[in-house]
């Protein structure tokens, strides 16, 4: 397996991070298990989650995948092996009361005394990059994290962000975005262009939109009752249909999955460290782990960038 640069880390991970957010919800432990075991007996490191997955779900509370991960990693005694990823604020904001307090029960949920990137999941208007800042770089001195980055972030707060950072206020040094053939618009441009002049490792999220580039579903009502159906029906506009139209194109061109393609066309851009998909099932991460093997030419990018 190829490793690649995580910005200007030091840390180095495999071209796909696995998406944590089903571990819990969708995946029950032994399904989440033999996930993880695939994953990393297939060469790949990096593994991300949030303190908030699955609150959304009825009778959770947040950090049921963090909980399932961190068993599996003292289970199989393979912390050493993983690139953790996890992120914190979604609901109670950034304020260093609320970092400090969220950091402390990740760690205890992971059974681990390490975070290696650790992500304020949205900008929280209500407080000062500062204070935010302040609080990763608390957590970055005690050796709880080695390093700190954003969520959501568009190009004006990670600017913000990046000119507050000091030996007291740590530097955001990677970005989780929301990027993916269908949704360009968040990232291109100034933000992209930002990341790159900034050294920032990026690593997108929904890079399969919810699925709906895996081509499973055929129109918005063939999500109905799904656990993803309200996430997946946004996608199903006049753009969505040509993307899903130019996948299917170049899947069958190359012999691949549209999952696939939809993932190589991600790790193929250069301002990209690797995306993060998820599975709930071992036969569906066999699918996304095999984008790492798809070549796409000039050509088929163009033909995809509808």
């Amino acid at each position: 397996m190829k490793m690649r640069k995580l910005g200007r880390t030091g840390i180095e991970i495999a071209p796909l991070v696995l998406g944590g957010n089903v571990f819990g919800w969708t995946a029950d432990k032994a399904t989440s298990f033999a996930v993880l075991d695939a994953f990393l007996e297939a060469g790949f490191n990096a593994i991300d989650t949030a303190d908030v997955y699955s609150a959304w779900v009825p009778g959770h509370v947040g950090g049921e995948s963090e909980t399932v991960i961190g068993k599996w990693m003292a289970d199989r005694g393979v912390r050493d092996q993983i690139v953790l990823i996890t992120k914190v604020g979604w609901d109670a904001g950034l304020s260093a009361r609320t970092i400090e307090a969220a950091a402390e029960a990740s760690l205890k949920r992971l059974k681990t005394d390490r975070i290696d990137v650790y992500l304020s999941h949205r900008p929280d208007a209500k407080t000062p990059i500062e204070e935010t800042l302040a609080a990763h770089q608390k957590l970055i001195d005690a050796g709880q994290v080695r390093v700190a980055g954003g969520s959501n972030n568009d190009a004006a707060s990670l600017k913000a962000a990046l000119a507050a950072a000091d030996k007291a206020h740590a530097r955001y040094e990677v970005l989780q975005p929301h990027y993916n053939l269908h949704t360009r618009d968040q990232y291109e441009g100034a933000l992209e262009d930002l990341c790159a002049k900034e050294g920032i490792g990026v690593i997108p999220y929904f890079g399969l939109a919810a699925g709906f580039l895996t081509g499973k579903y055929k129109s918005a009502k063939d999500a109905e009752g799904k656990a993803r159906a309200q996430r997946v029906t946004g996608y199903f506009d006049a753009r969505g249909v040509k993307v899903l139209a130019a996948l299917e194109g170049v899947s069958k061109a190359h012999g691949a999955t549209m999952a696939q393609v939809a993932l190589a066309w991600l790790m193929a851009r250069p301002s990209l460290a690797a995306p993060i998909a998820s599975a709930t099932s071992v036969a569906q991460l066999k699918d996304i782990m095999g984008a790492v093997d798809v070549t796409l030419t000039a050509e088929d990018m163009k033909a995809l960038e509808v």
